[in-house]
């Protein structure tokens, strides 16, 4: 997968636009993805992410920081192996970008406005 632009609410993935919030696998990309809690990610709402078992969870929180990834959060990640990265939305493609093309099983969970 290549993130090949990110602007506030719309980001182009392999050729095709989301103007949702996606979480990009390495073989798919899933949008319309909703937390919870609106701008606060919970692990409920990654389930099928960690059913992957990622090395690496980059987190976009989207173009002005907005979405919070509370402690308790962080903590679940870890506990499942899975090391956390949280950046806003444009670093946070940037980031996926350079860790697909370094090998590394990345995922990345985008919010794209705020």
């Amino acid at each position: 997968m290549n993130i090949e632009d990110y602007r506030f609410g719309r980001i182009v993935i392999d050729g095709r636009a989301y103007t949702s919030d996606v979480i990009v696998f390495p073989d798919r990309v899933q949008d319309g993805w909703w937390r919870n809690e609106g701008h606060e990610l919970c692990p409920a709402d990654l389930w099928e992410v960690i059913q992957g078992k990622p090395a690496v969870l980059v987190v976009g929180t989207g173009q002005a920081g907005l979405m919070r990834v509370p402690p308790q959060t962080a903590e679940y990640l870890e506990q499942q192996g899975i090391k956390l990265m949280v950046e806003r939305t444009a670093e946070a493609c940037q980031t996926f970008n350079r860790l697909c093309r370094s090998g590394e099983k990345v995922v990345a969970a985008l919010h794209l406005t705020c």
